[in-house]
């Protein structure tokens, strides 16, 4: 529940659309509701202007589904990421029971999400831009998320450095973006030369794609952290959900 819902709440028992008891309802599970396995933090929106969202690795697919509904009888806006299609299939199924199927399976991105809150748009477009098809289910899962929080997204797909003419080609798109979410794996160079094209903030994402010398994302991690182009900053390994959450505060500033 975010501000703008409680608000609205408050004003329809001032103005006697609510009882006091259905109101009370409604607030009983703030700050957080008790699932016995899982603490759901319903006031997160409030404190942080972003939910809570369910990372589904090392969940069962029951316990993601449980989590899923009790998010989404909340009223807002759901996100479960790293899913698995029998995890999506558990939330079907559960949904079903209630005579509902709207969450949406996002197969590349690996997510679930729910769209049933109208969220405030952002100011101005996120590019997401990743080097090579491999590390697409990053790029993807960055874009999601994204889009969830209310803005415009443009992938850009495939045009690592190895063929920098694909990159020089999306110039217009790249300079048009408000932030960047650039992704790449190997040797991790495509946010330096990103950065070195445009005026806006990046937020590089090294991925866990290459051969053995890229010890899993660690060298492309290094050299994004040592980038000589002082408009990027960097997030984990493989986090395309913690880019986007970033990307999108600064495009809602």
């Amino acid at each position: 529940m975010d501000r703008a819902q409680i608000e609205v709440l408050l004003k329809d028992v001032s103005e006697g659309r609510t009882a006091v008891n259905d109101a009370l309802d409604r607030l009983r599970d703030l700050p957080f509701e008790d699932l016995g396995f899982a603490k759901l933090d319903h006031h997160r929106t409030l404190r942080t202007g972003m939910p809570e969202v369910i990372f589904a690795a090392g969940k069962t697919a029951a316990q993601v589904a449980e989590i899923f509904a009790r998010m989404a009888h909340a009223g807002g806006n759901v996100l479960a990421t790293r899913v698995t299609r029998e995890m999506f299939e558990a939330v079907r199924a559960m949904e079903e029971q209630n005579q509902q199927t709207r969450a949406a399976f996002h197969e590349t991105a690996r997510a679930i999400t729910l769209t049933q809150a109208p969220a405030t748009p952002g100011k101005g477009t996120v590019a997401v831009v990743c080097a090579g098809t491999s590390d697409l289910p990053v790029a993807e899962e960055a874009a999601v998320t994204a889009r969830l929080m209310g803005n415009t997204v443009e992938l850009i797909a495939d045009v690592g450095v190895a063929g920098i003419h694909r990159l020089l080609a999306q110039k217009n798109a790249l300079q048009a973006a408000r932030v960047l979410i650039v992704c790449a794996g190997m040797e991790g160079a495509l946010p330096t030369v990103v950065g070195g094209l445009v005026n806006a903030p990046i937020l590089a994402v090294p991925t866990s794609v290459g051969y053995g010398a890229s010890f899993g994302g660690v060298a492309a991690l290094l050299g994004m952290l040592n980038t000589c182009s002082p408009n990027v900053s960097v997030v984990n390994i493989d986090n395309g959900f913690g880019a986007a959450c970033i990307a999108s505060l600064i495009n809602h500033l």
